[in-house]
């Protein structure tokens, strides 16, 4: 799989609306991404059209030709995306650490009761 490493390359909200919609189930034709899409972010299909060129051409997503139209499907998955966007995120807001994100989003009460027992539970796992 590909990886979005260039900030050039990265992919930005609205293309990821369209990568969600690949992830959740690909290949699709343009016209099935938009089905998807195009009705909760007031899109047509040219927009949608324009989002899958742009993530074709930053290789995050594949093309294969089928009759008359495209079938789409992503080229990166998204566990790799979020693991590089959430380390983006730390490194620029918390300078590298994960601590600070914690405090914050615990301060901003952020963190359910849900969240934190999960939290404990992978600390927990990975001091095993």
């Amino acid at each position: 799989m590909a990886r979005q490493d260039n900030a050039g390359d990265r992919i930005s909200e609205a293309e990821h609306a369209v990568m969600e919609a690949l992830w959740e189930r690909s290949p699709l034709s343009a016209a099935e991404v938009c089905d998807r899409v195009c009705a909760e972010r007031d899109w047509s299909m040219p927009t949608v059209k324009t989002l899958l060129s742009r993530l074709v051409a930053k290789e995050a997503v594949g093309t294969k030709p089928h009759g008359r139209k495209f079938l789409y499907r992503p080229l990166i998955e998204r566990s790799d995306y979020v693991g590089g966007e959430s380390r983006r995120l730390v490194d620029r807001l918390f300078g590298g650490r994960a601590a600070p994100l914690f405090a914050h989003l615990a301060q901003e009460e952020a963190l359910t009761d849900d969240d934190l027992a999960e939290i404990e539970a992978l600390l927990r796992e990975m001091r095993r």
